[in-house]
This record gives C-alpha cells, sequence and structure tokens, in this order.
C-alpha cells in the first residue's frame, strides 16, 4: 500500500471515529428505512441494532485505518454477529443489506473530509475507496459464514429435539399432557386434529423419506427410522387414508402400513402398533401399502400364524388334490365368494359359461369335503383364502 493511501485512510478513520455516535446514528436511520424487519424492531432490538452497529463501525474503521485496536477483534467481532443473527432468525439476505448500507454511509461519511483537505488525485480516492469496501466485505464474508455455520447447528439441534419428541410419542409417552405440548410445539402441529401412522419397510431401493411425496400432495408429515423401518406421522386433516395410501403407491416408498386414522398425539404408540400390524399382513418387499381398516382378518390371521395355517388346512387341505386345475379352481372360489355366491356373476366375470363355474364350484365341494350350500364353508373358505396369502 502506498504510504499517502495508508496516511490518507488513517486520516479519515481518526475523523470519522472522532464523530461515531453521529455515524452510527445515520446507519441504523439509513438500516431502517430499507428494511421492515429491522425497523420493527423485532426480531432485532433497535437497542441492540445501534450497540452492534457502532462496535463493528468501530472496529472496521480501524482496521481500515490501521489503527490499534480498542476493544474487540475485527474477526471475533463478525462472527459473533452472524451467530446472534441466525439465533435472532434475521433473514442472512437482510443482515447483508444491512452491511452494505453500513458501508455506504461510511463512504458518504468521508466525502466531508475528503473535500476538506487539499484534492488527493483520483487513483488515490479510488483506492480509498476500494480499501473500505474491501474491508466491509471481509467483515461481511466472515459473518455470512458464521451465520450460515450457526443455522445449521440450530436446524441440526432443532431436528434432533422434534426427533427425540417424535419418539416420545411413538413410545407412550404423549399420555403426558406436557410431553404432548411439547411434541406439537417442536413438529409444529395441533395437539388434535386427523392425523395417521405410517410404517414403512426401509428398502434401499425406495425413497429413505416418503416426505416430499406426500408434502407435493399437500400433505405434512415427520418421519424418522426405527429399527428396520421407518416411521411417520402423517397430517390427514380432510384427506382420507385411501388418498395417502395412493400417494405411497405412487411415490414407490416401499411396502407400507397405515394405521386408522386418529384425533389425539397421545395416541399415536397405539396407531404406530396398528400400523406396523397392517404392515405385517403383506410380504416383505412387496411394495404393497396396506390400510388396517381393509385388512381387519388379515391382521388377525397374521398374529397368529397357527391359527391361519389351521384355517388353511382345515377348508382348503384337499385343493392339494387337484392338480394343474388348483389355481383356477381357487382363483374361481375366490371370485364366487366375492361375488355373494352367484354362478352367473362369477362367470360373467371370468368370461366362462354359468355351467362352468357350478362345475367348479362341485369339485371344490368334493375335494374339500364342505358341501357348496353350507354357511360355515362359506366362512371357512373365505378365511382360508385369506389365511393362505398372510407372510409367515
Amino acid at each position: 500500500m502506498a504510504e499517502g493511501e495508508t496516511e490518507l485512510q488513517r486520516y479519515l478513520a481518526q475523523t470519522l471515529l472522532s464523530d461515531i455516535d453521529t455515524i452510527t446514528g445515520r446507519v441504523v436511520a439509513d438500516i431502517c428505512a430499507h428494511s421492515p424487519a429491522y425497523a420493527s424492531g423485532r426480531p432485532v432490538a433497535l437497542s441492540d441494532l445501534r450497540a452492534i452497529c457502532r462496535n463493528n463501525l468501530v472496529l472496521a474503521l480501524e482496521d481500515f485505518g490501521g489503527l490499534p485496536a480498542s476493544g474487540d477483534d475485527f474477526a471475533a467481532a463478525a462472527l459473533e454477529t452472524g451467530r446472534r443473527r441466525a439465533k435472532q432468525g434475521m433473514p442472512l439476505d437482510t443482515v447483508l443489506m444491512a452491511y452494505r448500507r453500513g458501508g455506504r454511509v461510511l463512504w458518504q461519511a468521508m466525502t466531508t473530509p475528503l473535500r476538506g483537505r487539499q484534492a488527493p488525485e483520483q487513483d488515490l480516492v479510488l483506492e480509498v475507496a476500494g480499501a473500505l469496501w474491501e474491508t466491509i466485505d471481509r467483515f461481511s464474508t466472515l459473518m455470512a459464514d458464521a451465520y450460515r455455520l450457526t443455522q445449521l447447528e440450530l436446524h441440526h439441534r432443532q431436528g434432533s429435539r422434534r426427533g427425540a419428541l417424535f419418539e416420545a410419542l411413538l413410545d407412550g409417552r404423549g399420555s403426558d399432557p406436557t410431553v404432548a405440548a411439547a411434541a406439537a410445539a417442536a413438529l409444529g402441529i395441533p395437539l388434535r386434529d386427523r392425523y395417521a401412522v405410517v410404517a414403512v419397510d426401509q428398502d434401499p431401493l425406495a425413497p429413505t423419506d416418503p416426505e416430499p411425496a406426500l408434502r407435493a400432495a399437500g400433505m405434512w408429515s415427520f418421519w424418522r427410522p426405527r429399527g428396520e423401518r421407518n416411521a411417520g406421522i402423517v397430517r390427514l386433516a380432510a384427506t382420507e387414508p385411501a388418498e395417502l395410501a395412493a400417494v405411497l403407491r405412487n411415490g414407490r416408498v416401499g411396502t407400507a402400513g397405515i394405521s386408522p386414522p386418529f384425533s389425539e398425539l397421545a395416541d399415536a404408540n397405539t396407531a404406530l402398533r396398528l400400523a406396523e400390524r397392517s404392515l405385517r399382513t403383506l410380504p416383505p418387499g412387496s411394495k404393497g401399502v396396506a390400510e388396517l381398516d381393509d385388512r381387519l382378518v388379515e391382521a388377525v390371521l397374521s398374529s397368529d400364524p397357527e391359527i391361519a395355517d389351521r384355517l388353511v388346512t382345515r377348508y382348503l387341505n384337499g385343493m392339494a388334490d387337484s392338480g394343474s386345475d388348483g389355481p383356477v379352481l381357487l382363483e374361481t372360489l375366490r371370485i364366487w365368494l366375492e361375488s355373494g355366491c352367484s354362478a352367473a356373476d362369477t362367470a360373467q366375470q371370468m368370461y366362462c359359461h354359468r355351467n362352468t363355474i357350478l362345475n367348479r364350484m362341485a369339485r371344490i365341494a368334493q375335494l374339500t369335503g364342505w358341501p357348496v350350500e353350507s354357511g360355515e364353508a362359506r366362512l371357512g373358505w373365505a378365511l382360508a383364502l385369506r389365511a393362505a396369502q398372510v407372510p409367515r
């Protein structure tokens, strides 16, 4: 740096430092005139803004003029400002704007003593201006780096707190009103609304987080891994579980079970158990999505595989002797039961003659040992067909 430039910068810094309170007032007024957030005094109080501005202006002028520091370290002050504003929640763009406005006011303040001296060379004035903005730029860069780092730390802490409180709900501690209220506040949702819990088998080929697919469909959700599964709470509001299931299927999130809707966050642990019961009705890796209310029979049977096996043995065991006709006979039986035991409706769905269906049903009765007209046989067949599909 040339001697003339150094001397001029020192002179300007000393001159402005002698009237630092007036310059601070001008900077604060300029910032508030260009920022409704700062002007409102929230989240940064005007007294806080003034104190930080004064300290930063002093440090910036001392650095610019090559003067001994009178207080805090230049870099430490910039880092502290960044951390402070991040914790206060003031947007970074707004803070950077304040730095630019402060630099502009400083330069305007320097033009008066510049005019009062013997006119310096134009190149020297340009060098001085460049040095001032270099100081402001270094200060704002340090501040912004500290702001971003603090923001990441805050997000991590907030995420950890949200996750811990969500786990508390799933573990059944939501029955404590204090825990439920804290969880609702941390998650940003009402204590009472219409919710569902979803359990998803972790699949390396599926998205690790269903949240983006649900958000795109207008549904709020929060997810955490739990062992080999992901558990999430979804705010249904007016959405029906069938719509939620469709979004999960379209998002290809993997094999999932959905609880019935519930209204109290305190019931999240019960909903998780029901969602897992629903999930267990599907074969692992099937990519299916099961709503518990649509698979209540399967949920009961999956919890007691021995009973499920006995149902198959008691009502369908003879079908093993049907040879290659077995799959067709089982499909016929399923459609016949779903059609209200109507041979005509079954024939229409299977694109064959009614007499064909009657002959197949007679064959089924012969193989299983249960007459077609028996109410117990019809109930037993329906349960056995479902039991045969339940994962063991």
